[in-house]
């Protein structure tokens, strides 16, 4: 069966394409933008793509169409299936009716950390010998690529995203789930093209609980006002909380500033209490909750917590999460996807925390739907105070000015529109022991590699 997949090299389609490859599909597809790592992984993978959307990518004709959300009504090649009346389905519907079938399925949603304790929740499983499936809006590096099916008997782990579906499915992708087990990380304000306000969203966030089912588990971050909110509009599922407050089911206690080491204490149901303390390579309190989730999600599968807790040691962060992309000199160029204030808060403030000397030095691109309708802009300023510097790519099309952003934060390092000039001046003023830490949710015009060879010349001799 031949399977095209408009919009192939998203995070998400692109990693339905590995399963629709691993299923035996014959997979070919199309895209107007295409960047590592996806484009590799599709490319390794032996799947066909097309630079670009016509109606020529349609022949001959395939048995079925898959189309992402990103396509939308005059799109030549959509417009194509349409005229032609070609068969086509949304990929979170393809994936609920052909992979999700008879699978113990672990959903990960959250404005903030879905990728990374997605990541997490299938590499305890794997430790575990478990050989989960997965589908990750990103490349988990304990697996190198970013979906697999794994054992049919095994749970599946699903990052749950709460953009829409497609162009006539305008729900939630996650509400195709059904999972048994719903991991909910946080939850605020994003996707300003889509959700009028927060309450929009924490609605769609109810359509996921309404999905799972009473002999299943929502495992709830504690400290979430708007996660309570949702619970509040009805539960029918046993909950169990994750986090610091002190009545948690799921307890964590930093014991280094840098939650390099933290401690989990697990209540269970009995009444009795369980502990394990984890040391790892990575930082940051957000990912040490996610650790904890993720410990959670694989301790309802069987997963012990001793043996999660030792399997964290060897966990390798997704690719572009706090991905060191190369060092010069003792300059490191640091990729990470933070798009939004809070992550990129998250991001620089776990850094900072991290016993490496030097400066900070964020390089961001406001490139997501929301930085591009300036929604969240207020809050930009204060996202990077754990910053020494910060440095703002005005890419085209973004209309309203990164200037105000720059005077409020207080922080050197300016407004660029050219990615040259970024470079250079980035270059320029980088010193041994200094971390350059780029923030896109894009390919931010291969800004890295640019990075790691002017910095060569100007430092590696």
């Amino acid at each position: 069966m031949h399977l095209h997949i408009l919009g192939i090299c998203g995070t998400f389609m692109g990693s339905l394409a590995l399963l629709a490859r691993e299923a035996g599909y014959r997979v070919s597809g199309s895209d107007a933008g295409v960047y590592p790592p996806m484009s590799t992984q599709l490319e390794q993978a032996g799947i066909v793509l097309s630079e670009g959307f016509s109606a020529q990518n349609l022949e001959p004709s395939p048995d079925l169409v898959v189309i992402g959300n990103a396509l939308s009504r005059g799109n030549p090649e959509v417009e194509a299936v349409l005229d032609r009346g070609l068969p086509y389905v949304s990929g979170p519907q393809w994936l609920a009716e052909h992979v999700l079938p008879g699978r113990r399925v672990i959903a990960v949603a959250g404005t903030h950390g879905k990728t990374t304790t997605a990541s997490l929740t299938a590499w305890l499983l794997e430790a575990a010998g478990l050989a989960p499936g997965f589908l990750i809006g990103g490349v988990p590096r304990n697996f190198g690529v970013s979906a697999r099916l794994g054992d049919a008997e095994a749970p599946f782990v699903v990052e749950a995203d709460e953009y829409d579906t497609a162009f006539f499915d305008k729900r939630s992708k996650f509400v195709h789930y059904r999972p048994e087990i719903a991991v909910l990380g946080n939850l605020e304000f994003d996707h300003a093209d889509i959700f009028p306000d927060l309450a929009a969203i924490e609605r769609q966030f109810h359509h996921l609980v309404r999905t799972v089912p009473g002999k299943g588990r929502l495992l709830v971050a504690d400290g979430e006002p708007a996660l309570q909110r949702v619970l509040e509009q009805g539960r029918w599922t046993p909950v169990e909380r994750f986090g610091s407050a002190a009545d948690s089911a799921w307890r964590l206690a930093l014991e280094r500033d840098d939650a390099s080491r933290f401690r989990v204490v697990h209540r269970r149901d009995d009444g009795g209490e369980e502990a394990a303390v984890v040391d790892w390579s990575l930082t940051g309190a957000y990912n040490a909750r996610n650790a904890v989730a993720a410990l959670a999600a694989a301790h309802a599968c069987g997963v012990s917590l001793a043996d999660g807790a030792e399997a964290l040691a060897r966990f390798a962060t997704p690719r572009r999460r706090q991905e060191v992309r190369g060092e010069v000199a003792g300059i490191q160029v640091i990729d990470d996807f933070a798009h939004h204030p809070t992550a990129i808060a998250a991001t620089l403030g776990g850094l900072r925390a991290s016993a490496r000397e030097g400066r900070l030095l964020a390089v961001i691109e406001p490139r997501s739907n929301t930085m591009r309708l300036g929604t969240l802009r207020e809050r930009l300023a204060g996202s990077v105070a754990d910053a020494d510097a910060a440095y703002w790519y005005q890419p085209a099309g973004l209309d309203w000015t990164l200037a105000p952003v720059v005077e409020a934060s207080g922080r050197p390092g300016g407004v660029h529109d050219d990615l040259d000039g970024l470079v250079a001046a980035l270059v320029a003023e980088a010193r041994p022991g200094d971390r350059l830490v780029v923030m896109s949710n894009g390919g931010f015009g291969g800004i890295h590699e640019k990075l790691l060879a002017a910095l060569e010349v100007a430092h590696g001799g």
